[in-house]
């Protein structure tokens, strides 16, 4: 099955991954075969992979700074992370999932992609923050309503930094129903916006919360992790076994975790 954009998504992707949309090809083409004989993406989203998948997630790389280290956190089939990893080669993009069989799928694509720029790490979210790693941007999609979704992801955001959660219709609502989660996450703002507006049709909706102080383990979890050794060590040896380039790990080694650069 081969999976080509329509004309205004080949343009919209043209604007988007510009030089390097032969990978965003390869990548579609991937997501429609290989991801949906796997169980990675439903066999209906194969006829729209560019608009629904592609291009809706690849935009979200407008709301993030140059050279800095981006977290996909509940990664999956790599969205959004392997589009946005694509269309900013200057990112290093560390996909988070827990699930073996994903997992698996990422370091197979990451390599066959040559995404120099991206690493993985297997594991919940909350393990990788006891381990005392932080990130500059944290993204997801379609991961957890957004309370939930704060208390997993904001402790691994570095102070200043951003989370960017790919939402629909009903982002301010959640927004909303997650104000106290975030002030007792220490957010210093949050608020709604949309991505992509001048080449999609429908442009993308997120919501970015900036963090007030350096991400921290609600007290719960925090508790529970100062009874146990943490995996600093051990979640970024599994990153580094991803197959990605020396380009990422030199950056990852001049940047101790929990220190902004």
């Amino acid at each position: 099955m081969t999976v080509e954009p329509t004309e205004v998504e080949a343009a919209a992707a043209r604007t988007i991954f510009g030089p390097r949309l032969d990978l965003a090809h390869a990548y579609a083409q991937a997501l429609a075969t290989a991801g949906v004989e796997r169980g990675l993406i439903g066999p209906r989203e194969a006829e729209r992979i560019w608009e629904r998948h592609l291009l809706n997630c690849a935009v979200l790389q407008e709301l993030v700074p140059a050279d800095v280290e981006l977290g996909d956190v509940g990664s999956g089939a790599g969205l959004p992370g392997i589009p946005v990893a694509i269309a900013r080669p200057d990112l290093t993009v560390y996909l988070i999932e827990p699930m073996l069989r994903r997992t698996t799928w990422l370091r197979e694509i990451v390599t066959e992609l040559g995404l120099e720029n991206v690493e993985i790490i297997r594991g919940k979210a909350h393990i990788v923050a006891e381990s005392g790693q932080h990130f500059d941007v944290v993204t997801s999609r379609a991961v957890a309503a957004l309370p939930t979704l704060a208390e997993w992801s904001m402790p691994l955001v570095r102070k200043d930094g951003q989370l960017l959660a790919i939402k629909g219709d009903t982002a301010q609502e959640e927004l909303v129903a997650a104000a106290e989660v975030l002030t007792a996450l220490g957010a210093a703002s949050s608020d709604v916006v949309r991505c992509g507006e001048s080449v999609l049709d429908t442009p993308t909706t997120a919501v970015r919360i900036v963090a007030g102080r350096q991400g921290q383990l609600p007290k719960k979890k925090a508790a529970s992790a100062a009874g146990k050794k943490a995996p600093g060590s051990g979640a970024k040896s599994r990153a580094g076994s991803s197959g990605s380039g020396s380009r990422a790990g030199a950056k990852r080694a001049s940047s101790s975790p929990g220190r902004r650069r």
